[in-house]
């Protein structure tokens, strides 16, 4: 016997974006109720390293919404629980010659403007914030704003804090509907009806909207982690190489990587990242884990030599301009999207919630929402 739920909005997913959606949503007075196939954070939001980043952004909307969501995890550092392990550690990104410097500059400029702090760090500089650090270096850019949380936590933390009706192990497989108009979803157990459902379901989001009978094309982009044993604290930032970047902004399919490299409060170094699109294979790169710890090794020698204890993986759900699809789709009515972050989820997941929740109410949005619009793919 189905059950049925009268509620607001029931949100498809139970990682970060889902769980910082259920949270605005719930302040705003609605009444919301949660579904994921598997446990929270169980898929790309648990294979995350934290990041909440905004050097890795250029000017534009993707990072108009790192800034908003770096103010409003500050907020929520101060309302959660420390669980979450939210750190403004900073990050710290180098140069290894003066051409790359350069185009450092250039870009830092330009984020400037955006309202992105950040200063430059000649040689003896990067010496003095990162004493490991390999000799050599031409300088770089430290940028106070970037912080981390765990993903995990945070995750679990908001969800908890949205009081909403949270129902794990159920896959949504198909949508209520009145004529075009989505009104709730089934699972194998019940049915949720609303008069919105929001597909936050990260990596397979593409395939939740076409059980609702529309097109958006997430893919699967494949990275690595390293963990290494637990040391002093020898990373005191967010360390990663000015190539970083480009692989960030890349649509290649091809295997990239550049050393992401990071301290951790319980010891660990964490070591990303790379990204590759083969679709959902699981299978332990040795390629993609060679280049890891040959290029963090690179920049901090002093981790030659440092045993890796475990390595993980998981799937960023990407999208083709890089931008998430955030809002209400014209072309399913009562159905809205919180999915594409690719790796910036964690980072981007309170703006996210925030939008969500304006067009939930029909409040004034806190930025604008068009260059997200889930039907820009057609």
């Amino acid at each position: 016997m189905l059950k049925r739920h009268s509620l607001d909005a029931v949100i498809i997913g139970a990682g970060v974006v889902g769980a910082a959606c259920a949270y605005y949503a719930a302040r705003a007075g609605l009444s919301v109720a949660v579904v994921d196939r598997g446990p929270v954070a169980g898929g790309t939001t648990g294979a995350g390293e934290g990041n909440l980043l905004v050097s890795d952004k250029e000017a534009g909307p993707e990072l108009d919404l790192a800034l908003l969501s770096a103010g409003l995890w500050r907020e929520l550092a101060a309302v959660l629980p420390q669980e979450i392990e939210y750190e403004a550690k900073g990050g710290l990104v180098v140069a290894p010659d003066q051409a790359s410097l350069q185009a450092l500059r250039t870009f830092a400029e330009a984020q400037r403007k955006a309202g992105v702090e950040s200063a430059e760090a000649g040689p003896d500089d990067l010496r003095g914030l990162e004493p490991h650090l390999a000799p050599g270096l031409a300088g770089g850019f430290l940028y106070p704003q970037d912080a981390q949380v765990q993903p995990a936590q945070a995750a679990a933390r908001l969800l908890a804090a949205s009081g909403a009706e949270v129902h794990l192990g159920e896959e949504v497989t198909g949508f209520v509907r009145s004529g075009e108009t989505v009104c709730g979803v089934r699972t194998a157990r019940r049915e949720l009806l609303a008069p919105a459902v929001v597909n936050a379901a990260g990596t397979w989001a593409g395939a939740v909207a076409e059980l609702a009978g529309v097109n958006l094309p997430v893919l699967p982009r494949r990275g690595f982690v390293l963990v290494t044993e637990p040391l002093p604290r020898v990373v005191r930032h967010k360390v990663y190489a000015a190539d970083y970047i480009a692989d960030v902004a890349s649509g290649s399919a091809a295997l990239q990587s550049s050393a992401v490299v990071e301290g951790t409060p319980a010891g660990p170094v964490l070591i990303g990242a790379t990204r590759e699109r083969v679709g959902f294979d699981r299978r332990l790169s040795t390629e993609a884990l060679r280049r890891l710890a040959a290029q963090a090794a690179a920049l901090f020698p002093v981790l030659a030599d440092v045993r890796v204890l475990r390595t993980y993986h998981g799937f960023r759900p990407y999208l083709p301009d890089h931008l998430p699809a955030i809002g209400r789709d014209p072309r399913r009515p009562g159905l809205l999207h919180a999915c594409g972050h690719e790796g910036a989820g964690i980072g981007l997941a309170p703006a996210t919630g925030l939008l969500i929740a304006a067009s939930l109410t029909e409040a004034e949005p806190p930025l604008p929402s068009s260059p997200f619009r889930p039907e820009r793919f057609g």
